[in-house]
């Protein structure tokens, strides 16, 4: 899916340093940000709303020795 954005001339400019230095190209880069970035905001967004519904108590928690006790990893 092609996708254009635009950058600050200062990001452009550090992008354009890095793919030359590199020999890889800016499109590389940007696909690695994007991955990386868009697993840190899954990660933060999903942890966040899962927080919010153990809040609420919509969401059951366990202790870890519930846990060890469950799966008999206590004997």
């Amino acid at each position: 899916m092609a996708t254009s954005i635009r950058l600050s001339p200062e990001t452009e400019q550090r992008l354009d340093f890095l793919a030359a230095h590199t020999g890889r190209t800016k499109a590389f880069y940007l696909r690695e940000i994007i991955e990386s970035g868009l697993d840190n905001l899954e990660d933060y967004y999903l942890a966040a709303d899962a927080l919010e519904r153990v809040r609420k108590g919509q969401e059951a928690i366990h202790s870890a020795a519930e846990v060890r006790k469950d799966l008999g990893l206590d004997d």
